[in-house]
């Protein structure tokens, strides 16, 4: 049965309106017809990272000499950014970054083969980026082996924290309670296919805190000013990010468990798990630091299913995350700031998982942070004073 507008719950009737608005403002390029995608430019490139030459000289004509460091020249721990820019782009391009265990392919394609983030929003006329870390995926070398690797202070270790096999992070990223079974009302793609599509993406972490932070730093200082659209553990990269580059313009965080930050005295007490033992502490950072954060607009959102206690550390911790975020929010807001904290349930959206952008009703969400932005006056056109949409 086709759904009329009047059968829709109040909030997403409110969300049609306003996307109506926004359509009906004059630009016929922010949803384009679905069979065709204008893009004005795209292409790829590194930024950051370290190049060093070995010690010696190469002996190239040797038959071991591929197995030799002598004299060579090495780069590492570089950031790799992909993009695609429409013509007449808003004027804050969008850089997408992905969470721990992931790389940028997450903002790609959804797991059922639907249009992901990267070609949603270019298609509302935004500049898109997407990268991978440092040290993982499409960014190259992590480090070097044999003994220059500890010359250059670089040894591969892999961080496997945020890596789980398919049961655990099928109950962690909430999709149900026991692999495969999902949730009665879950937005994830219900089917084995895009189960195996999703955890395909997965990559074993091989991270250094510093080391991304630097990247995306040299990202954004390199692009110019934009909005930075963050994922469970690069939460509290975006932060970083704005405190070092005031070329970060907005951020909109999608469930950063551990990501909350504070001004000196006032980080929360911590709040019990679920088994009744504390959580952990949230960091304090410089106020000149945590001020930075309040010249920008922020929006954190969160999906279902982390209202209560839980026996699973992995969606406990979230929950935790969650109470956290929003002391920050308040903290942010009594400096003032402009921040504000997003449950998807509490406007009525239910079923959504820790991956909610790429869930059934990813453009549903989408439209969220559509709204947001607009609201927030970070979608004009390049050269304008006044929102075109």
């Amino acid at each position: 049965m086709r759904q009329t507008t009047n059968s829709l719950p109040a909030f997403t009737r409110s969300a049609v309106a306003t996307l109506a608005v926004l359509l009906s403002a004059g630009s016929r390029d922010v949803l384009l017809a679905q069979e065709n995608i204008v893009i004005g430019k795209q292409g790829s490139f590194f930024v950051g990272g370290v190049k060093v030459q070995a010690p010696g000289i190469l002996d190239p004509f040797t038959a071991n000499a591929s197995a030799s460091d002598d004299g060579q020249i090495y780069h590492y721990d570089h950031l790799y950014a992909q993009y695609q820019i429409p013509p007449n782009a808003r004027r804050y391009a969008l850089i997408l970054i992905h969470g721990g265990g992931g790389t940028g392919r997450v903002w790609e394609t959804t797991p059922d083969g639907r249009e992901g983030y990267q070609t949603i929003f270019l298609r509302r006329g935004w500049a898109v980026y997407i990268v991978d870390f440092p040290r993982r995926g499409r960014a190259g070398y992590p480090s070097f082996n044999g003994p220059f690797g500890t010359l250059a202070g670089t040894p591969v270790v892999t961080d496997r924290t945020n890596r789980s096999g398919d049961q655990l992070a099928f109950v962690r990223w909430r999709l149900g309670l026991e692999y495969p079974v999902f949730f009665p009302n879950s937005q994830f793609p219900r089917s084995m296919e895009a189960l195996d599509q999703f955890f395909s993406h997965l990559v074993p972490t091989v991270d250094n805190t510093a080391v991304i932070i630097d990247g995306l730093v040299a990202l954004v200082d390199k692009i110019g000013p934009a909005i930075v659209v963050t994922h469970s553990q690069s939460v509290t990269f975006g932060w970083q990010m704005a405190i070092r580059s005031p070329n970060v313009k907005g951020i909109v965080a999608y469930e950063g468990a551990t990501a909350s930050l504070f001004p000196p005295g006032e980080a929360p007490p911590p709040i019990p798990l679920y088994d009744g033992s504390p959580s952990a502490p949230r960091p304090e950072i410089p106020l000149a630091d945590f001020l930075k954060l309040t010249k920008i607009p922020i929006q954190i959102v969160w999906a279902d299913g982390i209202s209560a206690p839980s026996p699973f550390p992995g969606v406990d911790n979230v929950r935790v995350g969650m109470y956290n975020a929003g002391k920050m929010v308040d903290a942010i807001n009594r400096h003032g700031g402009n921040a504000s904290m997003l449950s998807l349930p509490a406007i009525g959206i239910h079923g959504n998982t820790h991956f909610m952008y790429s869930d059934m009703n990813n453009v549903q969400i989408a439209d969220l942070m559509s709204q947001f932005l607009h609201e927030k006056g970070l979608d004009k056109r390049k050269g304008k004073e006044k929102d075109e949409h």
